[in-house]
């Protein structure tokens, strides 16, 4: 058993597993962008591609993706801000930072909000920009630590929780 890299402190077979090898379909925008994460880290670039809306995969790099993957060690993700996406939802949109390592050992961010629309009631990635920076992303919560209780009242760690 091992805890899934997308950071929510759960099982990878319960978590990303099922959508990246059993081909359950994610419910909401937000566990499709976790694994599409936790493709990027265990190299399941195919995951990422079926994925992707059908209007904007022409513009998918696959080379380039499989090569960042590959090339890159995944240090983790955090979810900074959800819109909509829920169940009932038919557009989303998920502002995140993805935090690896590169070829050279440097740490490296990729701030991204990511658009995500249902195409016949699936979640699909639509396309992604970086933030302007006249519209910076404001926490309105204080920020919660990684080895902080969790805000839920489980008990556990935020880390091995939530987070």
């Amino acid at each position: 058993m091992s805890e899934c890299p997308c950071g929510t402190g759960t099982d990878f077979d319960r978590c990303c597993g099922r959508f990246l090898h059993d081909g359950e379909e994610p419910s909401t925008a937000e566990q499709l962008m976790r694994a599409r994460y936790t493709a990027h880290t265990c190299e399941q670039m195919d995951f990422v591609k079926r994925t992707h809306h059908p209007d904007t995969v022409d513009g998918y790099d696959e080379k380039g993706a499989r090569a960042w993957a590959k090339e890159s060690t995944w240090l983790g993700l955090e979810i900074l801000q959800v819109e909509a996406g829920q169940e009932g939802d038919e557009k989303g949109a998920i502002e995140f930072v993805a935090r690896f390592e590169d070829a050279g050992g440097m740490h490296r961010e990729h701030h991204e909000v990511s658009a995500f629309e249902k195409i016949d009631g699936s979640w699909r990635f639509h396309d992604g920009h970086a933030p302007t920076p006249s519209e910076p992303f404001r926490r309105s919560d204080p920020r919660i630590g990684r080895n902080d209780p969790c805000h839920c009242g489980s008990g556990k760690k935020f880390k091995k929780c939530c987070g």
